[in-house]
């Protein structure tokens, strides 16, 4: 019998976000997209004005409140589309809010241009004695920082109307992955036939039967070689379209442009791919110890998933998940717990599969309302950590929004990964100190060590590949499908070692992540799971509740500091490389635990 995804109306309410808290409904959103039009013509009366510091303050205090008001439009519009993708009228208004938000940004773009021409005495001499003004200190400093790669006001308006057009190979890509794309059906662990599916193929690909995994696998890649010219050109496009908006404001690299705004040394992204480098060794070690415990004659990318230790039921129900990541959460105090759960019992959460919605998982919202968590649970233990990953996501959001002005409420991407991983830290931990069965203990370190796999090393393979193809387009070397399979065959042939058999349609697997039309984000992924392990050992290893309290303090923070700096203020130093190093050091202890646990 054939299973198939249902629709969204077929999912139960209670396991359904409620973004009408953030906008009432469509026709209210179309009232208020109305409304940020005729706001936004309001800002030409600006223009010209600036170098008066009165008016200085009331055009900067007139575009947050814009910005704070569209931003929940903006947020309700894509997660619509993100519910069915396949929704007529969700498309058009997701369409419709981009079209505004490109608008927004072409209607501001005279204001950080006409600031950076007022004399820099008389700016800080505004910012001193205005009233009001003082609040924007840090947004002046570090627009003042940037002065170099702030153009003409026409120029910028150019750019800002380019904004839509360079969005365009993210739009292709998301419509082929999340509406076009089929995969067709396979076998499940059971025999039935069951139409593969994105979050489908993650619960395949853990199946203990070889040859329900290898179909899983070759299935889903045959979809994306069949669409690879096309998504070749997408991703090659979104390349050059990084370069160009980095060369058009005279940074020396895209890499270099994507670091500077939140002024992150480059050694903290080439130190993170160093010290990857230097571990790999013992990534090597851990595909022996896999091929050898699982008894393969070779080892295949679609075997890297399965669990290690088997005979072990990890079916875990949504409930039973909320209840242990609450749980978890204790060292970060009573209060953290209370508000988590009232969030993932009430109405912050998408939790199942539908036909036509993104696949994956993220936290998201708006200054003013709460925070939103889209899952696509399936039961599996790593559904769990999702969980405790995207709530960690979200309670920083809730924190920042509580705690800091609408310009300082968002935090750097630098620091996103920071509270999300510090909460699968604490999961891990605690299911570890709540169990004594040996293989269950052997089963969670292995899923500990997979989590290393996947978020540092996996992670910084990517950011490496990010870096590498951009280098390419930066030296006029061509982003061909050939070129690009054949970077990415070498990264995994360096990071996977001997042990792991690399199938040639594994080549392609950069064309899948969608990251990559994002570019420069993943790293953050490796380097905010090193800082999360410094404060997780700080937390979990407290005497009292003054390592939770600072940990609440930066979760508070929101983007009042530069990222570097919030972190040091915390105790986590990320300019060093130890960080890093020590890091990478406990994946070498996990193993040995694993190692002793087999």
């Amino acid at each position: 019998m054939e299973s198939k995804q249902k629709n969204r109306n077929e999912i139960p309410e209670e396991f359904k976000w409620k973004i009408n808290n953030l906008v009432a409904s469509d026709e209210a959103l179309s009232a208020g997209m109305g409304r940020i039009n005729d706001r936004l013509a309001g800002l030409e009366k600006f223009k010209g004005t600036l170098n008066n510091a009165e008016s200085l303050l009331k055009c900067l205090n007139e575009r947050a409140l814009i910005h704070e008001e569209f931003s929940k439009m903006y947020v309700y519009a894509n997660m619509r589309l993100h519910e069915d993708a396949n929704d007529a009228e969700a498309q058009a208004n997701s369409d419709t809010a981009t079209g505004i938000y490109t608008k927004m940004l072409a209607a501001q773009a005279f204001i950080e241009p006409e600031i950076l021409s007022i004399d820099e005495t008389n700016l800080r001499r505004y910012m001193k004695e205005t009233q009001g003004l003082d609040l924007y200190s840090q947004y002046l400093e570090n627009l003042l920082r940037q002065k170099e790669h702030v153009l003409s006001a026409e120029i910028e308006e150019v750019l800002a109307n380019a904004h839509e057009i360079g969005k365009a190979p993210d739009n292709i890509y998301s419509m082929l992955d999340n509406a076009d794309i089929k995969f067709g059906n396979v076998k499940d662990e059971k025999g039935n036939t069951v139409e593969l599916t994105h979050s489908r193929y993650g619960a395949l690909l853990e199946a203990a039967d070889r040859e329900v995994r290898k179909e899983a696998w070759n299935t889903y890649y045959d979809s994306y070689w069949y669409l690879k010219n096309t998504l070749a050109a997408a991703y090659a496009g979104s390349v050059k379209k990084d370069v160009f908006f980095a060369k058009t404001r005279k940074y020396d690299s895209a890499l270099d442009s994507a670091l500077f705004e939140y002024k992150i040394p480059m050694q903290v992204y080439t130190g993170l791919i160093d010290a990857v480098h230097k571990a790999l060794p013992q990534m090597h070690k851990y595909m022996k110890l896999r091929k050898k415990v699982m008894n393969l004659p070779d080892l295949r990318v679609y075997d890297l998933y399965a669990p290690m230790v088997k005979q072990i039921d990890t079916n875990v129900s949504y409930k039973e998940a909320v209840d242990t990541v609450i749980k978890s959460t204790a060292p970060l105090g009573e209060e953290y717990g209370i508000i988590a759960k009232k969030g993932l019992e009430g109405g912050w959460v998408d939790v199942y599969e539908n036909k036509g919605k993104m696949n994956g998982a993220y936290s998201w919202g708006a200054y003013g309302g709460h925070p939103y968590i889209l899952l696509n649970y399936e039961g599996k233990m790593d559904d769990m950590f999702t969980v405790a990953h995207e709530l960690g996501h979200a309670m920083h959001s809730y924190y920042s929004w509580e705690h800091q002005p609408y310009i300082y409420s968002d935090y750097s991407i630098f620091l996103a990964e920071v509270a999300s991983t510090v909460n699968e830290a604490l999961l891990m931990d605690y299911l570890l100190k709540n169990n004594s069965d040996k293989a269950m203990n052997a089963y969670l370190v292995n899923t500990w060590l997979e989590h290393y796999r996947t978020t540092v090393f996996r992670q910084t393979m990517f950011a490496e590949f990010e870096m590498l193809t951009h280098q390419m387009a930066e030296k006029g070397e061509p982003l061909t499908l050939d070129s690009m399979n054949k970077l990415y065959r070498g990264l995994n042939e360096k990071y996977y070692g001997d042990e792991v058999t690399i199938d040639d349609k594994l080549d392609l697997e950069w064309a899948r992540i969608p990251h990559f039309y994002r570019a420069f984000y993943v790293y953050q992924y490796a380097t905010g799971y090193s800082a999360a392990m410094a404060f997780a050992d700080k937390l979990l290893n407290a005497k009292d509740d003054t390592a939770a309290g600072k940990y609440r303090e930066f979760l508070k923070s929101g983007s009042k500091d530069y990222p570097i700096e919030i972190l040091k203020q915390a105790g986590v130093d990320m300019s060093q490389s130890a960080t890093v190093d020590s890091a990478l050091k406990q994946f070498g202890t996990l193993l040995t635990e694993l190692e002793g646990l087999i």
